[in-house]
């Protein structure tokens, strides 16, 4: 016989719990480097330096690629973070004519 813990209901909600603590994981990470990434735009407004720097991107997308382990693949998680940058970006214009 089968406890409830067994159900596909009772694991989905253990899969999907485990989803929710990630996924709140991941915002405050992604808070964490908006913050840095406000710090940047203030040096770069300072010294006059624009906010899109292509190679920059290309070294964050090697090291990303370089740091995965799966079972992500690389181009999934470089089309995920050309979104992160993308935002970044945004944040980075908006507070250099902000301030």
């Amino acid at each position: 016989m089968s406890s409830k813990t067994d159900t596909p209901e009772a694991q989905l909600a253990v899969c999907r719990d485990q989803i929710d603590e990630l996924d709140r994981r991941l915002v405050a990470l992604l808070n964490e480097r908006t913050a840095v990434v406000e710090q940047i735009g203030r040096v770069k407004k300072e010294a006059q330096l624009p906010v899109y720097e292509p190679k920059r991107e290309d070294a964050v997308y090697a090291n990303i690629r370089a740091g995965n382990a799966g079972p992500l693949p690389d181009d999934a998680v470089q089309r995920i973070f050309e979104r992160i940058i993308d935002e970044m970006r945004k944040i980075q214009k908006d507070r250099m004519v902000a301030k």
